[in-house]
């Protein structure tokens, strides 16, 4: 350790251009890691606030809630609990003149029912007439205030913002709470459809009719739009970020040691052991890669505070953490290359030539 911090010092420049291109790396990785979670987050979070772990739709509707009907006919012979509700889901875009028009998702609900009942609201009230919405705070982030009156495209009726709830997400747009009985209307459809959905607390809840199928939450998610093969693609642009972060630390640390060699000879003709070099070698390669990985974690802590809240950003901790500790790992394995030089010279041949 004593070794690798002497030579970092006497060589400022050098390694300072080495420790930041590892702090862009790790920043990189941190924004991106944060981007991709942020994302996911914004296409379930209304999923993940319903706290439910089944999902019945329609067998034929492509596991897609706004593509599923579900008739008076295919649940005469099925009761509902106090662990299960009905959902109706709708795209729709709401506008209110002088108000930027939004892209949303109309959810119709029951409010006898649990998702209705446990609704967090934000600020306002939850719904209680058939002409009132709780909509995602997007609306108030864009100038939408309780008590305006909204229409959305399909419709002429107007409909008054009660309430503002926040992480009310699906497929990336923010999520309009209504009653049930507005969603036939927004979907056009007459009494015999009772929902898009029956969703339920209970894991494998089933419905005994050949054309509704459960789902598990998990297998549910996996087929919302975009929302798997967003997340492979960042997955491999995380994966071969930290793949460069290994190859170009490895390949600094391989020039350093060519460019030592003849030192490390002298040091073993004077009886110093590999181990001691080994080891100056790996503290010096976690030194860099901890120096950088500190300093990216404080670029990364300065954007949460100034990033904009229209960016789809999540900085959990838990898994930037888990990255972090993959960055040192790699730096580790890209300190292996230079040790195999370290461990095989000759300090005859070396100094001799």
């Amino acid at each position: 350790m004593f070794l690798s911090l002497k030579e970092i010092k006497k060589e400022k420049f050098r390694y300072g251009l080495i420790i930041g291109m590892i702090v862009l790396i790790c920043y990189l990785i941190f924004i991106l890691t944060s981007l991709a979670m942020g994302l996911a987050q914004q296409n379930t979070d209304a999923i993940d606030s319903w706290h439910i772990s089944s999902v019945v739709l329609d067998k034929d509707s492509n596991t897609s809630m706004t593509q599923s009907l579900i008739t008076k006919d295919e649940i005469k012979n099925t009761e509902l609990t106090s662990k299960e509700a009905y959902i109706g889901q709708a795209a729709v875009v709401a506008k209110k003149s002088g108000r930027t028009n939004e892209s949303a998702q109309f959810l119709g609900l029951n409010n006898k029912q649990f998702i209705a009942k446990n609704l967090v609201i934000d600020s306002g009230h939850k719904v209680n007439k058939s002409n009132q919405v709780v909509v995602d705070t997007k609306f108030q982030n864009d100038g939408y205030k309780l008590g305006d009156k909204i229409q959305f495209s399909s419709s002429n009726k107007k409909y008054t913002i009660v309430g503002f709830t926040k992480n009310a997400k699906l497929n990336i747009a923010p999520v309009v709470y209504g009653d049930i009985s507005e969603w036939q209307s927004l979907k056009n459809i007459n009494g015999q459809f009772v929902a898009s959905a029956i969703v339920s607390k209970k894991a494998n809840y089933q419905i005994n009719n050949d054309q509704l199928k459960s789902y598990s939450r998990s297998a549910f998610v996996a087929k919302l739009p975009g929302y798997s093969a967003q997340n492979s693609t960042f997955t491999f642009m995380i994966a071969f970020l930290m793949i460069i972060s290994l190859i170009v630390i490895a390949v600094f640390l391989y020039i350093l040691t060519i460019q030592k060699i003849q030192n490390y000879a002298v040091l073993r003709a004077q009886g110093i052991p590999a181990k001691t070099l080994v080891g100056a070698t790996i503290s010096q390669s976690i030194t860099l890669v901890v120096s950088g990985l500190i300093i990216g974690v404080i670029l990364t802590a300065a954007t949460a505070f100034v990033i904009p809240a229209a960016v789809p950003m999540s900085f959990n901790i838990p898994i930037l953490s888990g990255v972090g500790i993959g960055l040192v790992l790699t730096g580790l394995l890209g300190s292996l290359i230079p040790i195999k030089i370290i461990l095989n010279v000759d300090p005859v041949s070396v100094i001799g030539g």
